[in-house]
């Protein structure tokens, strides 16, 4: 896995609404998100899924939006602004080797990763952090673009989750991507 981060006049490509025809976000987030939970998604881009997440959680709801990129937190806050969601959103940078989410430990209810831990400098790191922050039996949705992740490393992701207490309980079938769902099991002490 490399450390390359998707350039940020990309995310304009990524949110575009021509990318319902291969993903789906109401599709894929649904089965996951209900009205008042605690959402996190690290690497919104500018909000393909973010917008949808924001409105199942509901006006008692709230998703933290997590990137490292300016261009893709401001143009995320623009969109969400527009939809009327951006006060159920909180829209924060993260640093090159941490997500700064110390204020949510145990407070997350589902989260998303779509398409960004092999961007990360550390999956284990990256699984560490997000399992930390998430809720014992909280869900987190892990899709890579099957033309980036191959096979072997995205079961390398898997293991790194594992060690970090995230068990895969489900393979969902997402367009153009390799899936796993995981749950946070109890810590064992």
């Amino acid at each position: 896995m490399g450390h390359r981060v998707c350039p940020w006049w990309l995310g304009y490509v990524l949110a575009s609404p021509l990318r319902r025809l291969l993903q789906d976000p109401v599709a894929i987030v649904k089965p996951y998100v209900r009205e008042g939970m605690t959402v996190l998604e690290p690497g919104p881009g500018m909000g393909f899924f973010t917008l949808e997440l924001a409105r199942h959680v509901g006006p008692s709801g709230h998703v933290v939006a997590v990137d490292i990129q300016p261009h893709m937190i401001a143009g995320l806050k623009r969109r969400l602004s527009k939809a009327g969601l951006l006060h159920r959103t909180d829209t924060r940078m993260a640093s090159s080797d941490s997500l700064g989410l110390q204020d949510l430990q145990g407070k997350v209810d589902f989260a998303l990763a779509m398409a960004v831990v092999h961007e990360m400098p550390s999956s284990r790191r990256f699984f560490a952090e997000v399992a930390a922050v998430m809720k014992p039996g909280a869900m987190l949705l892990l899709a890579e673009p099957a033309g980036h992740v191959k096979n072997d490393a995205f079961e390398a992701e898997l293991q790194d989750a594992a060690a970090a207490g995230l068990e895969t309980i489900d393979r969902p079938a997402i367009g153009r991507s390799q899936a796993a769902l995981l749950k946070k099991i109890a810590s064992q002490t």
